[in-house]
């Protein structure tokens, strides 16, 4: 942890800027960031059954979209939500 003590007729101001300059300079702050945002990722069967949803559903469309059964949707002017 940075450690920073005030000085003799320092204001607050002054002592946060010189405590966010030490903070930065240290690397804690690059390192608490990838803690916070570290994204572990999927597991095998995670990823396999994710794959085999984006085949089956390929098909299903492929399908219908062959036999005629699928609806047409209007093009979006704006993209999703």
């Amino acid at each position: 942890m940075v450690e920073v003590k005030r000085k003799k007729n320092e204001t607050f101001d002054a002592l946060l800027r010189r405590f966010q300059r030490r903070f930065q300079s240290s690397g804690k702050q690059i390192e608490s960031k990838k803690r916070r945002f570290h994204d572990s990722g999927k597991n095998k069967n995670q990823r396999r059954d994710g794959a085999l949803r984006r085949v089956t559903m390929g098909e299903k469309y492929e399908y219908l979209s062959k036999t005629g059964q699928l609806k047409e949707e209007p093009k979006r002017k704006y993209g999703r939500r």
